[in-house]
């Protein structure tokens, strides 16, 4: 789906001096990059998150929450826009506030999947859309593991949060691997399909992402001043927002059972959800399902 958009489109080449000098140390990356609102900045820390698009609710939930916490801590999250982990990522990405970057496997005036057409119109303006593919490009399944490469070599750490055995994440970690960056996989259930890359990549000598804090300890980052501030940014909700969250739980809830519960109309219910996703207190993690984040 090829879309239009206000955002200013930017192209950049390695002979630019605002080219990422991230990628500049590999010979693999491309000669120019199609930019649609900002590059992510040089000196400051970048974790890529990624993982299997068809992913579980918990992989939803670590993936929003370890975002969401690295990017209040000033961490810029890179992904892929892609259905499952990666929008995920992005969305508590920006309800960290910190700048997170979407790299896509097609020309960048076009959204692909059309399901993160709401990503695709917010990251420009808190982070960035990139691509080296021209305009119109369209989405071709070698297109993404190509697009890899960039993913990785913008980031500092590359988190997986699920995959399967065999999975396109991983492709991810070998890259990041030959580009020497550090890998971080979420520990899963042995008897969890997807968990099972994951547990194959610790067993293998990769980092075990216990929590987020583990992560900024390497990117050292001061903890316990994050969590001050943390403490301080804590969200006195307004009574009618107090109301839809407390018809919500840990498992998720559907919107029909949420506007059975609360003295609001349809617009104004599904407006409050949207501010509670983008506070990071809550997870549509299916359409029209909601849920807390614990």
């Amino acid at each position: 789906m090829k879309e239009t958009t206000e955002k200013k489109i930017s192209c950049f080449t390695k002979w630019n001096q605002v080219y990422p000098k991230r990628l500049l140390h590999h010979p693999s990356m491309p000669d120019q990059l199609y930019v649609m609102g900002s590059l992510p900045q040089e000196n400051v820390p970048a974790v890529a998150i990624v993982g299997a698009r068809m992913c579980s609710y918990y992989g939803q939930v670590q993936a929003f929450e370890y975002a969401r916490v690295l990017s209040e801590a000033g961490v810029q999250i890179i992904s892929g826009m892609a259905r499952g982990i990666d929008g995920y990522a992005h969305r508590g990405a920006l309800a960290g506030g910190s700048p997170t970057f979407a790299v896509l496997g097609c020309g960048i005036d076009v959204c692909y999947p059309k399901s993160n057409y709401d990503l695709y119109k917010k990251i420009p303006a808190q982070g960035g859309v990139l691509s080296e593919f021209p305009m119109g490009y369209p989405p071709l399944a070698h297109n993404f593991p190509l697009r890899n490469r960039i993913i990785s070599g913008l980031a500092d750490i590359v988190l997986v949060i699920e995959a399967k055995e065999k999975s396109g994440s991983l492709i991810t970690v070998d890259l990041a691997l030959e580009q020497g960056k550090s890998v971080y996989a979420l520990p899963g259930r042995v008897c969890d399909e997807l968990s099972r890359g994951c547990n194959q990549l610790i067993s293998q000598g990769a980092a075990v992402a216990y929590s987020p804090e583990t992560i900024l300890s390497e990117l050292c980052i001061d903890t316990d001043k994050k969590a001050e501030l943390s403490q301080k940014k804590k969200i006195r909700l307004e009574s009618k927002k107090n109301m839809v969250y407390s018809c919500l739980d840990l498992e998720p809830q559907n919107l029909n059972k949420i506007l059975e519960q609360v003295s609001l109309s349809y617009e104004e219910t599904t407006r409050i959800l949207l501010e509670l996703e983008l506070d990071g207190l809550i997870i549509e993690s299916m359409k029209n399902y909601y849920a807390r984040v614990k």
